[in-house]
């Protein structure tokens, strides 16, 4: 503000000045004009000063001054001095950040707009053979495994996906993206090598356990069924004891039957067939009331004919199940609804029950192997809760999803959702 008082009172001293002379020589107006064309032609000579310095970035000193540009270059040059105090702080955060990153056994990438590669960590240099020469690259240029073509293009980052490593085929990695700020994504691969092979020998050590239990058991109950068709009349400790053994060898057999099972879900490859969904669930329904003594309790609708491919066995296994759970954990005489549709994007099953119903919190748990809810009953109602994660794993083969949604005391709906891609 001092500057511009100082500027403007020099102004005025020389205007007061030419006025004087202007008025005793009579050439007032050549004299203001030569003024008026002097200061221009400072003022264009101190911009052009300004403009060389701050062209070359303002380094070093700022050009000597007097009035108002004196105090232009000193904010300009405090202006710079605090930029490149910020620039400092900011380069250190980045180094660290950085280093920290370098550090992370994930390999870690960022991708611009166009997929090209703007940076990439150490780890993502080891495990997917990216280089530093290769920042500006399409990401897909250099991965070129289909399955992360196709991840990358169809923009649908809420799941991960498996697959090698480009530089080791014996490493597997799970790869998942994700979006943030203007355009840009975070690619992030997990070596998940060991728990995959962990994963295996846990599925070898139940497959192999599950045949190895079989021919026991078979023998126990052989032995059993002899013992039970001996002539003469039993004790009642020992009938009671032979029901009791004969009970627990058959849940025993259940369970084994549920896990080999299970066990070939996940590791035999996939039989793919067109399946007639409305016959197997006629035929599925009289069974189940059969086998319940439910007659008359299956209420059948089939809004759609549609068929899907996929392997019959295993959807009749699947579809068996969620109807047998219906019937026994709904009271004996309410309905069990089941109801084939298709809506816009998927084929749908429903089988809606007037039971005991499921909390929120117990929802997420249900197809875990071996959960089961923990519910007051009068009567025990037997099974090896490994039935909803047989119909999860069965699902999961099709391409679909298991729906669950309940209210305590009030019901529950389980509904299994098929893409139409699968339609035939």
């Amino acid at each position: 503000m001092d500057a511009w008082k100082k500027e403007l009172g020099v102004a005025f001293l020389l205007l007061l000045g030419v006025s004087l002379v202007g008025g005793i020589t009579g050439l007032f107006i050549p004299l203001l004009f030569l003024l008026s064309i002097s200061l221009l032609i400072w003022q264009v000579v101190q911009i052009s000063r300004f403009e060389r310095w701050i062209s070359n970035g303002g380094r070093g000193k700022y050009p000597k001054a007097k009035g108002i540009w004196e105090d232009i270059y000193y904010h300009v040059y405090l202006i710079k001095k605090s930029e490149k105090k910020r620039k400092k702080k900011l380069g250190k955060i980045i180094d660290q950040f950085r280093k920290s990153t370098d550090a992370l056994p994930d390999a870690a990438v960022v991708l611009g707009k166009e997929d090209e590669i703007e940076w990439a960590n150490t780890a993502a240099k080891n495990v997917l053979g990216l280089q530093s020469s290769d920042r500006g690259q399409r990401i897909p240029n250099l991965i070129r495994f289909p399955v992360f073509v196709r991840y990358l293009k169809s923009g649908l980052f809420n799941e991960s996906i498996i697959m090698p490593s480009p530089t080791n085929s014996n490493i597997t990695l799970t790869v998942k993206i994700v979006s943030y700020g203007a355009g840009l994504r975070l690619l992030l691969a997990q070596d998940i090598t060991q728990l995959r092979k962990m994963e295996q020998m846990r599925k070898d050590f139940v497959a192999n356990v599950s045949h190895e239990l079989r021919t026991p058991l078979t023998v126990l109950k052989g032995y059993l069924e002899t013992l039970q068709e001996l002539d003469g009349p039993l004790s009642p400790l020992l009938t009671h004891s032979f029901q009791q053994m004969q009970e627990q060898s058959e849940r025993m057999q259940y369970l084994i039957d549920d896990l080999l099972l299970l066990s070939n879900l996940e590791t035999q490859p996939k039989k793919t067939h067109c399946v007639d969904i409305p016959a197997l669930l006629g035929k599925i329904c009289k069974e189940s009331e059969n086998i319940n003594n439910s007659v008359g309790r299956i209420e059948l609708t089939l809004e759609t004919n549609a068929h899907i491919y996929g392997d019959e066995q295993e959807l009749r296994s699947a579809f068996s199940n969620l109807v047998g759970n219906a019937l026994k954990y709904s009271p004996k005489e309410s309905p069990v609804q089941v109801r084939w549709h298709q809506s816009q994007q998927n084929l749908v099953l429903d089988i809606v029950d007037e039971g005991e119903g499921i909390s929120d919190t117990e929802i997420p748990r249900i197809t875990e192997r071996f959960y089961r809810i923990d519910v007051k009953r009068a009567h025990k109602v037997a099974g090896t809760g490994l039935g909803l994660a047989i119909i999860k794993h069965v699902l999961l083969r099709h391409d679909a999803l298991l729906v669950v949604t309940s209210e305590l005391y009030k019901g529950s709906t389980f509904s299994c959702c098929f893409p139409v891609e699968r339609k035939c």
